[in-house]
């Protein structure tokens, strides 16, 4: 036992692009990258509202914000953030600690890698 390996975590996401081309169509382009940005902002105060509760062990609060972001990735096209949101409440929900500490890692990587993705998708700066 000599060696330690470092596995690295990489997380693939998918991304519907066509719910943003909908919200711009909707709402023209101005209003609809000041929306998004919005939402985006929201989105990563509510990945760290997820992770605050989950340190404190405030099930119930868990349950409530990865609701919140569920909801808030699905209508931005973030498929593969909105599922794992909806994991990590369902341990929350459960009270199964290894899996909600395990879900919760997964869904900071997966959110982190999603808004990088939406951001450089919606090409919303300047």
């Amino acid at each position: 036992m000599d060696k330690l390996a470092r596995l690295d975590i990489t997380e693939d996401v998918r991304f519907d692009g066509q719910r943003l081309d909908e919200i711009m169509d909707e709402l023209g382009e101005r209003a609809a990258e000041s929306v998004i940005c919005a939402a985006l902002e929201q989105l990563a105060a509510g990945l760290g509202a997820v992770r605050a509760a989950a340190l404190s062990g405030d099930g119930a609060a868990v349950v409530a914000q990865a609701e919140a972001v569920a909801r808030l990735a699905w209508q931005l096209g973030l498929v593969t953030l909105a599922g794992v949101a909806v994991d990590v409440g369902r341990c929350a929900e459960h009270g199964d600690q290894p899996a909600l500490a395990a879900t919760l890692g997964r869904l900071m990587r997966v959110g982190r890698r999603s808004l990088t993705e939406i951001w450089d998708d919606a090409d919303l700066v300047g």
